[in-house]
């Protein structure tokens, strides 16, 4: 969908479908206030009617029959104007769009909504606006056959009045755009079948962003991951019959400062190995790259945005399947940095293949490692569907930088603990450390696993289980800009930090 900025005012604007708003206190104001003299009070008659309240959600859509140049005009509700944020705008206009469509609409206008009285600045507001709306808007064909016959928006225009900042708007609609499209890849890479999205599919696609916005791209194959001594990543990938990949994407501008590294578990899909799940619902665990997807949209938006951030992306991408070959329960396996780990469950295999992920990071002298994975089942029983990915950080800056970036986004985290003890669960007989500390504390306990191969830098872990979309097959909240299936969470959120970085 194209998106454009264009000068003029929202009741002269020429559209399938204009779009303004309204508080649910329905005190009219600015664009909608200009828009209602050029109905002949239209809207306010609304209003008085009760057709029309302003609670956060509500669409309205009415036809002013030629006394303005716009088709329709959709009025969208913003709820309580003393709860209004960033997330209202992107919701908004989310539940705007949404019915622009159902309308039949091609070419929406809209207002940049909370740049007015509401207070925002014209690029943020201009980047929610877009975000929400292009977000809200996407869909997921998958490989069916035919013609779709959905309507679809060609084209939204943000409508700028003469003297307002339009190179802000601009700015932040470019901003909006490149986040969303990261995200909807994300969502693409999830949603694809797990025989498409495989590591091989993970590795073109990373060569398609390098190749589209001039990164770097390296993609290791099995005899290069064994010359390094990934010994824990190849016991999860010696099951299976798809070549297994370590993907590495960098982005190095001129003059870069600080190098992010960005790490995102790549099991394309999880049986379980040897310690095989129920049959119930393993169709979801092709969302068990999740992780890995993030990265790669948010490496893709971090180019398009072209940040002042040196910014590395790792993606350990296999599959684990049981087989004659696969590891098995009290297998022992060497990481990359020496560590020995016991094997107590097949179906704790992500945390192996990041953790030589993790050890791999430490040659990029980094200021910071975030990694996000689709780790345990025991986060969402924690944190619940769909409500945050548990965040797990020592640094206290690190934490505040991710803490930040998630308030902007709504890509909600909350801290977990890291207490010492949750290492006595995971003590080896056998080596020096097994890679399950059983039922009890098994989020904490799959963190503290992580940080034995974090060392030598600053580090977070995000447990994404619960945010995924697809994964655990359970619902959760969403935001209007959500559907059914992959989420796309964390490509904003790491954009966002790395944003915020300098």
């Amino acid at each position: 969908m194209e998106v454009r900025v264009k000068t003029g005012a929202i009741e002269q604007h020429d559209a399938d479908a204009v779009i303004v708003n309204l508080f649910d206190d329905r005190r009219i104001g600015g664009a909608t206030q200009a828009l209602d003299r050029a109905l002949n009070g239209a809207i306010s008659a609304l209003i008085a009617g009760g057709d029309l309240s302003g609670k956060a959600g509500e669409t309205v859509v009415f036809y002013p029959t030629g006394a303005i140049p716009a088709r329709r005009v959709i009025v969208v509700g913003l709820g309580k104007r003393e709860e209004f944020s960033v997330e209202t705008v992107r919701r908004a206009a989310a539940h705007a769009v949404v019915k622009a469509r159902e309308v039949g609409a091609q070419v929406v206008g809209t207002i940049v909504q909370g740049s007015g009285a509401a207070g925002l600045a014209p690029d943020v507001a201009a980047q929610a606006v877009v975000e929400g709306s292009l977000l809200a808007l996407y869909r997921w064909r998958g490989l069916k056959t035919g013609d779709d016959d959905t309507p679809s928006v060609e084209a939204l225009e943000l409508v700028v009045r003469p003297g307002d900042d339009v190179a802000a708007v601009e700015a932040g609609a470019r901003a909006g755009q490149a986040i969303a499209e990261g995200a909807m890849l994300a969502r693409d890479l999830v949603n694809n079948p797990p025989n498409v999205a495989t590591p091989t599919m993970l590795a073109e696609t990373a060569r398609e962003i390098a190749g589209r916005h001039g990164l770097r791209v390296e993609v290791l194959d099995r005899a290069d991951v064994e010359k390094l001594g990934m010994g824990a990543f190849l016991g999860v990938a010696q099951g299976t019959e798809e070549p297994p990949k370590f993907i590495i994407l960098e982005h190095r501008p001129d003059a870069a400062g600080d190098t992010v590294v960005l790490v995102g578990k790549g099991i394309t899909f999880d049986t379980g190995g040897i310690s095989l799940k129920p049959s119930d619902h393993m169709e979801t665990m092709k969302s068990d790259m999740a992780g890995a997807a993030a990265v790669l949209g948010a490496m893709q938006a971090v180019a398009a945005l072209d940040l002042p951030v040196h910014v590395v992306g790792l993606v350990p991408a296999t599959d684990n399947m049981p087989s004659g070959h696969a590891y098995k329960p009290a297998d022992v396996v060497k990481a990359m940095n020496g560590k020995t780990i016991e094997i107590i469950s097949t179906d704790a295999e992500g945390r192996l293949i990041l953790a030589d992920a993790l050890c791999y990071a430490a040659r990029y002298k980094p200021a910071a490692v975030i990694d996000l994975a689709t780790l345990t089942g025991a986060c969402v029983v924690a944190l619940g569907a769909g409500m945050a990915a548990g965040l797990f950080c020592e640094d206290d800056a690190l934490r505040g930088r991710i803490q930040t970036a998630a308030d902007a986004t709504s890509e909600r985290v909350w801290h977990m603990p890291q207490f010492k003890e949750y290492l006595e669960s995971i003590k080896s007989d056998t080596a020096d450390v097994k890679n399950s500390g059983g039922r009890m504390g098994g989020v904490g306990t799959s963190a503290m696993f992580l940080r034995q191969f974090a060392e030598g830098y600053s580090w977070a872990h995000l447990d994404i289980a619960g945010m995924a979309g697809v994964m655990m097959g359970e619902g959760g909240p969403t935001a209007p800009y959500q559907q059914k299936g992959a989420s796309g969470f964390g490509v904003r959120l790491l954009t966002e930090i790395v944003r915020n970085w300098s």
